[in-house]
This record gives C-alpha cells, sequence and structure tokens, in this order.
C-alpha cells in the first residue's frame, strides 16, 4: 500500500508506522522477519477458488485474481528464457494482483493471497490488505510494473525477481464515499521491490512469494 494516498496528516502518521513496517522501511531490508506459526518455505497444496467462472486467464492457478476495471495493474515486462524463471515472474506478478484482489473483496484470507505467497510473503500480503480495510480504503486507477530480472538460486526452487513500480496514477478511494485520494506526483510514488519466489513442491508450476524487500523513494526507478 502507498502511504501517499493517506487524507491526513494525523492518518499519515498512524498509517506510515504500520506500512513502513510492512514495507521494511525503506531500506531494502526484509519486509518481514518474523515467520507465521506454521508457515516455513513449504506450504499446503492452496486452496482453489469457490467463485464462479472467471475468464480462463485470470484463474491461472484454478484461483481467480480478477480485478475491477478500474484498478488496473500492468506488468510492462519481457519474460526471461529460463522457464523456472519465466513462472515465477508470472506468479510474482499474479502475488500483486492477489494483494489487490484481497483490497477489492475486504479480506486478507482470499484465495488468492493464500495461494501465491508463503511465510514472511503470506505475512506481508495481509498487512497490506489490512492496512487497506482498516482505513476504509480500496484502489483505483493503473499500477505500472516494469525494468524486471530474475535471478535464480539454490536447485532451481528459489527465484528472485526484482522490478520497479509506479503508482503515480494509482490511488485510494473511500470505499463508503467513493472519493478518490488524488496526489501530486513526487518520488513517494516509485518503489523497488525484489520478491523472493519458491517452487511449490506438490505443483508443476506454481511458485509463491516467501520473502519482500522493498525500497520506498526509489530514485533508480524514475
Amino acid at each position: 500500500m502507498k502511504r501517499r494516498i493517506l487524507p491526513t496528516a494525523a492518518a499519515f502518521a498512524t498509517a506510515a508506522a504500520l506500512l513502513l513496517t510492512a514495507c521494511g522501511g525503506g531500506d531494502d531490508s526484509s519486509a518481514d522477519s518474523d515467520q507465521i506459526a506454521g508457515a516455513g518455505q513449504e506450504s499446503a497444496q492452496p486452496n482453489k477458488s469457490a467463485e464462479p467462472a472467471a475468464p480462463q486467464q485470470d484463474k491461472p492457478d484454478g484461483v481467480d485474481v480478477s480485478l475491477p476495471a478500474d484498478m488496473n495493474l500492468v506488468f510492462d515486462w519481457d519474460k526471461p528464457e529460463d522457464k523456472n524463471e519465466a513462472a515465477a515472474m508470472d506468479d510474482a506478478a499474479n502475488f500483486f494482483r492477489a494483494i489487490y484482489r484481497g483490497v477489492d473483496k475486504r479480506s486478507a484470507k482470499e484465495a488468492a493471497v493464500t495461494t501465491y505467497s508463503t511465510g514472511a510473503g503470506l505475512h506481508y500480503a495481509q498487512t497490506q490488505v489490512n492496512a487497506w480495510i482498516d482505513g476504509g480504503w480500496t484502489a483505483t486507477g493503473t499500477l505500472r510494473h516494469y525494468n524486471a530480472t530474475t535471478r535464480s538460486a539454490g536447485n532451481g526452487t528459489s527465484v528472485e525477481v526484482a522490478f520497479c513500480a509506479d503508482s503515480g496514477k494509482f490511488f485510494g478511494k473511500e470505499v463508503k464515499t467513493g472519493k478518490v485520494l488524488t496526489t501530486e506526483p513526487s518520488i513517494e510514488d516509485f518503489d523497488y521491490y525484489k520478491i523472493i519466489m519458491i517452487k511449490l513442491p506438490t505443483s508443476e508450476s506454481l511458485w509463491q512469494a516467501s520473502k519482500v524487500f522493498v525500497e520506498t523513494k526509489a530514485a533508480r526507478c524514475q
């Protein structure tokens, strides 16, 4: 979640403390150093969405990651040639779609969230969703992700996906009033992410975000 959408100075001070914790304080450190009880580098087979038919492209692993028409997540990047890195990159995108689906559905337990994240990644996602819910906001506009790189580690079961995000045209919207909380363009719009994706052992194709590192006010992304 972007601190920039907060409507008042008081709200900014309160929510910024929460979001700095969730985003690793803007120093490229881990977004979450605590392990969730019962969650490690491996997770159980994800739950399948019970919701009716979404277009097939919105259900890449049988789980709905579709978003409202006014909530547009753009992933402006080319897939790497390596099969594992390409799959990890796809599911890193699904991880972010899952977060904003949770925001839209007002639930940090949305099936997509628990499918595409585990361990510290799951804690990060749920913290983000709950911050939006607690603030009484949803999102609207276009959030662009670009300049992606991938790097394999270990024995082919871990991939780092790094990229920039530009939220200059992506805003909070009050759920009760529909008011869009617009802001002026600034360095606050740019974040640099490193997502550690791990392969689910029981699946041929599913990768989950296990750790999230965030550099806020990222000049490298301007």
